[in-house]
């Protein structure tokens, strides 16, 4: 069976979710989405770390953990539902691809809610966690790579220049139509990485 990968770049409750195979080497969009990652599509669950925030400590912790359980379970849904879509036309999912953010472990949740940075960055972390445990769950081996390292590594690894790579991902999704973004862009790319370093 021929092979395919997801790739995601992940925000504030939603994922770009992009299926790659590749044809002599030349990537092809088999999916996109971009599925929900919480219930209730309102700030208050988007951004958990800024809803804590307001609450004291004893409540956080529940909250926070409500969020995460329930977006690692939508992110499974996602992930086996794209597998079952995939091997209707004949592809086996077992890689994903996952950009994450270029900032460093995060401290204690105490120490997260005191800092607004560390609220931004652990919303973010959230979700980009919740998709790492549902491919986990999925069997589907995880590539990840920071964001603002993409583009020049996929350039060395696939042997192109930066902007010719960057045209390849436009044309990739001119026969999709819109949406087309950098979301999907990025995802597509991270996805043909990880198809490439197995």
């Amino acid at each position: 069976m021929k092979q395919a990968a997801l790739g995601f770049r992940a925000h504030s409750g939603w994922t770009a979710l992009v299926a790659v195979s590749l044809d002599g080497g030349s990537p092809a969009v088999l999916l996109r989405q971009r599925p929900h990652l919480v219930n209730t599509f309102t700030y208050e669950f988007r951004q958990p770390y800024h809803t804590a925030e307001k609450r004291s400590l004893a409540e956080a912790r529940p909250f926070i953990s409500q969020v995460q359980a329930e977006a690692t379970s939508l992110a499974c849904q996602s992930i086996s539902s794209a597998q079952v879509d995939l091997k209707k036309q004949g592809y086996e999912l077992k890689h994903c691809g996952l950009l994450l953010a270029s900032g460093r472990p995060l401290p204690e949740l105490e120490q997260i809610l005191a800092s607004h940075a560390l609220i931004h960055t652990a919303d973010g972390e959230l979700f980009r966690e919740a998709l790492r445990q549902a491919s986990e769950h999925c069997g589907c081996a995880m590539f990840s790579i920071r964001e603002n390292e993409l583009l020049e590594a996929a350039a060395q690894v696939l042997e192109q220049q930066p902007d010719e790579l960057t045209r390849r991902l436009t044309d990739l999704g001119r026969p999709l139509g819109p949406p087309w973004s950098q979301d999907e862009k990025f995802a597509a790319l991270v996805a043909w990485l990880s198809l490439t370093t197995k």
